[in-house]
C-alpha cells in the first residue's frame, strides 16, 4: 500500500499527521504537486513534481494509484477516479470515499457548483480547525490499521 497526497491544494495542518503515520507504519508516502513541496522525514517519503497545468497532479496520481492505495485529496473528481481504480480517497476533513459513497459525493459537488454559479451560494468550506485535524487523524489511523491488518492476513 502507498499513500499519495494531492499536494497542490493540500492543507499543511495535516502534513505532520501523515508523515508520523508513514514513519510509524512504514507506509510509503508520496506528495504529488506542480510546485516544490518541502518535506522532511523518513525514507518512506517522496515528492513527484509534475508540470504546471490543469489537473496535472491529479492525472499523475490517477496513473500511479493501484487497488488498495490511499489518496489524500479534497478533489472529489479525483477521488472518483481513484475509487474507480479500486483504491480509496480520504479528504483532509476525514471523509473516506469508497465505492459505496463516491457517486453521491460527486452529485452533491455538482449541485453545490450550480448553486455557486447561480449566485445562491457564495462561500466554500471553512478553514480546517482542530476538530477537523483530529477527525482526519483518527480516520487515517483506523483506515491504515484495518488495511494493514487485511494485507498482513493475505501474506
Amino acid at each position: 500500500m502507498r499513500i499519495y497526497i494531492d499536494a497542490d491544494a493540500f492543507p499543511n495542518a495535516i502534513k505532520d499527521v501523515l508523515i508520523r503515520a508513514s514513519a510509524r507504519l512504514n507506509v510509503p508516502l508520496c506528495f504529488v504537486a506542480n510546485k516544490p513541496v518541502r518535506v522532511e522525514g523518513p525514507a518512506t517519503l517522496s515528492v513527484i513534481l509534475v508540470p504546471e497545468g490543469l489537473d496535472a497532479a491529479d492525472n499523475r496520481i490517477a496513473e500511479l494509484v493501484q487497488p488498495g492505495d490511499l489518496v489524500i485529496t479534497a478533489d472529489i473528481p479525483l477521488a472518483d477516479r481513484v475509487v474507480t481504480k479500486g483504491a480509496f480517497a480520504l479528504d483532509p476533513r476525514g471523509k473516506l470515499y469508497t465505492q459505496e459513497n463516491i457517486k453521491n459525493s460527486l452529485a452533491l459537488r455538482g449541485l453545490f457548483k450550480e448553486l455557486r454559479d447561480g449566485g445562491m451560494m457564495s462561500s466554500g468550506p471553512a478553514a480546517l480547525d482542530r476538530t477537523d485535524r483530529r477527525t482526519f487523524a483518527n480516520r487515517l489511523d483506523r483506515f491504515l490499521t484495518r488495511q494493514l491488518n487485511i494485507e498482513g492476513k493475505k501474506t
